[in-house]
């Protein structure tokens, strides 16, 4: 057994280690503690150097108010800070930081330099700790700000640096760091010197665009769409509108492979939000392909009341109030500005679901008088949305693909993909009208479930009558089904149990739309299924007129374009 030991209080030098355990995690953790502090400070301007993966030396300078010098020591006591004042004050925190352990924390675990000239005085105060303590405090000149710098992090504590990656992978996170408040605050220039080398460099023009061409590039910023919104579902007591979005999201065709391009600030503060992160990526179900992310850059203001940003001692992620309410404010946000740029039809209604009877004609939907069957883009439409060009249809190939030509290139077609989009457009378009195209059954059908299916079915019977299945219980785990979607009178068991076994996964926010395209897929022209000229025609007519006519409801692309350009250089033209 081991031995009995006696409860005792810690002594302060431990205390302190455990604290900065919390608080700084790596180099980049010193980074965001001290630029958030910057910011604090009203700052305009921060530059931010780093050695050595930042554990040779961290440096950050600022034109911000700056620190009086006698509170220069005190700011490095554990819990002083100047953003509280008492209890009321935390839960309507306004700044970035205010955990009051901070600079202790860095300087428990490091050798601290600061220079700091405050608002009203005539010079500056150098201060120096080692071991944590006050090692010097003299007047040293120095313009308005402040400079603090760090050295040696993590030398006394040798276990701490063995878990750190190579100097390459902090400073890639340090930069991330810096980026991600460069996004948040493109007001204020900021500059990372890295092993002596500017890696970033932004003007501080207020302008998100300029912020966003300063860190992704022009080629990445001319895709980025912006995102304004006011969600209103509830007021806070002293009037605020209770959630803004604002911000800029990538089109479609600009993508990642990761979601580290998710930007995320929540009153101005940097976090890490599941809640939020996949509230974007839902607003982009059926626009990208399976594991793709998006960019996105938002900005979301709630009332300091209705966020608690203390939960995490890093400070990195919040609560909300309201979560739900403001889940749905960036999910609507997003899809609002996505859903903008797409083309809007000129007719009515969407065409009919492509169909050829048993007689092999082809069944073709009517045209009101005057109509076009294609879509009018509206003005400033960006190409990767665009309503595709009329085009005309060479053949198939590989019992798959139809290829088309088009005024600008060739177009290869994926049949079943192409076919899915149709279905899914008309299918909620017909949902939205409460008009399913619904075949009754000449004798009712049985469905059997498992407990599990069951279950799912429970929750989805109105969504799955809104799409024409005609349902009533008959027995503990059975229902009689007396109508389907018409295209469904033949497979509609297997379509059924299909639909409950993918649902049965989803988060319940996803059931609709994953039902709709669940029923749009099954009975969809297939791969290695022969059309006839005609029939290739008209699904492409169709496809022209979907609103989202280059990805099928799960997010594959249907279309694959040869540019003229691509063919002509590739052939010396």
């Amino acid at each position: 057994m081991s031995e009995q030991r006696r409860i005792r209080v810690l002594d302060e030098k431990t205390i302190a280690q455990i604290a900065a355990g919390e608080v700084i995690e790596r180099p980049a953790s010193v980074v965001k503690e001290l630029v958030e502090n910057a910011l604090d400070a009203g700052a305009a301007h921060v530059t931010v150097e780093v050695k050595g993966g930042g554990t040779d030396l961290i440096r950050v300078t600022d034109d911000g108010r700056g620190i009086a010098a006698e509170e220069l020591a005190i700011a490095f006591r554990r819990h002083a800070t100047s953003k509280i004042e008492g209890p009321g004050d935390l839960f309507a925190i306004r700044s970035l930081g205010f955990r009051g352990e901070a600079l202790p924390s860095i300087a428990a675990v490091a050798d601290v330099e600061v220079l700091t000239q405050a608002d009203g005085e005539t010079g500056g105060t150098f201060l120096r700790l080692e071991n944590g303590a006050v090692a010097r405090q003299e007047a040293r000149a120095r313009p308005r700000g402040t400079t603090l710098t760090v050295r040696d992090l993590f030398r006394r504590v040798p276990a701490r640096r063995k878990f750190l990656k190579s100097p390459a992978t902090e400073n890639g996170r340090i930069a991330a760091v810096v980026s991600q408040y460069a996004l948040a605050c493109p007001g204020v220039g900021f500059s990372l010197l890295t092993e002596g080398r500017q890696t970033l460099r932004t003007s501080g023009s207020g302008d998100l665009l300029a912020g966003i061409t300063d860190v992704y590039g022009a080629k990445t910023a001319a895709r980025m769409l912006p995102v304004t919104a006011e969600e209103r579902s509830w007021t806070a007591a002293d009037g605020e509108t209770a959630v803004t979005v604002t911000g800029m999201v990538g089109s479609p065709d600009v993508s990642r492979s990761s979601r580290g391009d998710i930007s995320l600030f929540v009153n101005g503060r940097w976090v890490t939000s599941r809640t939020l992160s996949y509230a974007v990526e839902e607003a982009y179900h059926g626009l990208l392909m399976t594991g793709r992310h998006p960019v996105a850059v938002l900005a979301i203001t709630v009332p300091p009341a209705d966020v608690d940003v203390n939960i995490h001692p890093a400070k990195s992620e919040v609560k909300f109030r309201r979560e739900p309410d403001v889940f749905r404010a960036v999910q609507r946000a997003v899809r609002g500005a996505l859903t903008a740029q797409l083309p809007t039809a000129s007719v009515a209604e969407p065409a009919a679901p492509f169909a050829v009877p048993s007689t092999g004609e082809v069944r073709r939907p009517p045209e009101p008088d005057g109509a076009s069957a294609a879509p009018a883009p509206r003005a400033g439409t960006p190409s990767f949305l665009a309503a595709l060009p009329m085009l005309r249809v060479l053949g198939q190939v590989m019992g798959a693909y139809i290829v088309a030509e088009g005024p600008d290139g060739i177009y290869v077609i994926d049949q079943h993909a192409a076919h899915e989009r149709v279905r899914y457009d008309a299918i909620s378009a017909r949902r939205a009208a409460k008009q399913p195209d619904v075949q009754g059954l000449l004798q009712p059908g049985t469905l059997e479930l498992t407990p599990r299916q069951a279950a799912v079915l429970a929750g989805v019977l109105p969504t799955l009558a809104e799409l024409g299945f005609a349902m009533e219980p008959f027995g503990e785990r059975s229902y009689l089904v007396r109508s389907v979607p018409a295209h469904l009178v033949k497979g509609w068991d297997a379509a059924l149990r299909d639909l409950l076994e993918e649902l049965g996964g989803e988060e319940k926010s996803r059931w609709e739309e994953k039902a709709v395209a669940s029923v749009a897929c099954h009975n969809a022209i297939r791969s290695g299924q022969a059309l006839g000229m005609e029939e290739m025609q008209e699904l492409v007519r169709q496809l022209e007129g979907t609103a989202n006519p280059h990805t099928c409801p799960h997010g594959r692309p249907t279309i694959v374009k040869l540019e003229r350009d691509y063919l002509e250089r590739h052939f010396g033209r």
